[in-house]
Formats: structure tokens, C-alpha cells, sequence
């Protein structure tokens, strides 16, 4: 009785062990109704305008056993959103966005940080009009938990950072209309 008892605590031991240890990370992929990256800048110092982009994709891979991850995001330059139809095809030539011609932009992680359990920060790279340059996305937000309404686990985050304009071949009027440009992306996506 007592060898039966010692293999089932082995087993139970080597089961924990194995589970943990070979935790596989979890793939997300972005949900494109509730993911919306804005971007704010001041105009001529009258005001900070702030408009955003309709469609993004891409996937957010997670280990939080490892306490590593990858994000891969792409968006959609010609969804811009201003507000004001004229505007939105002014942004979109080339002295800013150039959407004929590098029709979208991607940020690409090269390492996620995390604070505790959860991601605090994340570094990649940005590329926009061809331009790539790193940037760091600080989180102000993240939950990670199952999705009432779809039953799947999903995960949700609000990032930011501030790139500048002429960086990336965009910066007519500057510095007269701000050469920084703050960009947050609220972010959710759902389990593979």
C-alpha cells in the first residue's frame, strides 16, 4: 500500500511538473470591431486633433508561464478616420500617409516585458511609409479572462507611445503643426 502511494504522488508530482514546465503559449487573434488605434498631435497649437484608424489585424501570442510573448499588428493606412471625409483623403497623400503607395503599417514585437503576471511593456518595431523604427508600447491596462459572450479566453490592453512625424517622411508643417504624435491602441482579441 505504501509503494502505491509513494508511485501516485510520483506521478501526480511528474504531472505538475510537466504541465507547467511545458505550458504552451496561447495565440490570440486581434478582434477588428473592438481594436482602435488613435493618434493625437497638436495642431498648430490651437488644439490637439485626435482621429483614428478603422481596421487592424494581426495576432498576439502569450505565455504567461514563461512570461514571454510576440505581437504582430497591421493596419489598415487607407481606414483612417478624422472625421471629415476631405481630410481623411489629404491625410492619406503623399506628403503624409503616401496610402498609395505604402497602404498599410505594422508594428512587429521584438520583446514583451512583463510586470508581475501581466505585460508591461512591449519593444518592436514600427514601420510606417517603409520607415521602421523602434518603439516602446507602454501599458496602461491589461485582462486577460474568458469572453462572456463567445466562451473563449480573450485578452484585452490599452497601449501607448510617441514617435515623431518627420521619422517616419511625414512631417510636412512641421514643427507648426506638432511633429509629435501620440498613438494609443486599444486592443482586444480572442483565443485560437
Amino acid at each position: 500500500m505504501k509503494k502505491i502511494s509513494q508511485l501516485t504522488f510520483a506521478a501526480a508530482f511528474i504531472a505538475t511538473l510537466s504541465s507547467s514546465a511545458f505550458a504552451a503559449p496561447e495565440t490570440f487573434v486581434i478582434d477588428g470591431t473592438h481594436t482602435m488605434p488613435r493618434f493625437s498631435y497638436s495642431h498648430f497649437g490651437y488644439s490637439k486633433q485626435l482621429s483614428r484608424f478603422n481596421k487592424t489585424s494581426g495576432t498576439i501570442v502569450l505565455d504567461k508561464e514563461a512570461k514571454t510573448g510576440s505581437v504582430d499588428v497591421t493596419i489598415d493606412m487607407t481606414s483612417v478616420d478624422t472625421g471629415y471625409p476631405l481630410f481623411n483623403g489629404h491625410i492619406q497623400g503623399e506628403d503624409f500617409f503616401n496610402t498609395a503607395k505604402y497602404p498599410t503599417a505594422t508594428f512587429k514585437s521584438t520583446k514583451v516585458n512583463f510586470d508581475g503576471d501581466k505585460p508591461g511593456t512591449i519593444e518592436g518595431n514600427l514601420t510606417i511609409k517603409g520607415v521602421s523604427k523602434p518603439v516602446t508600447l507602454t501599458l496602461s491596462s491589461f485582462q486577460q479572462m474568458q469572453h462572456p459572450m463567445l466562451k473563449k479566453d480573450a485578452i484585452g490592453a490599452n497601449a501607448s507611445t510617441v514617435v515623431k512625424r518627420t521619422d517616419f517622411n511625414a512631417g510636412k508643417y512641421a514643427p507648426y503643426v506638432g511633429d509629435d504624435v501620440t498613438i494609443d491602441i486599444a486592443v482586444e482579441a480572442i483565443s485560437q
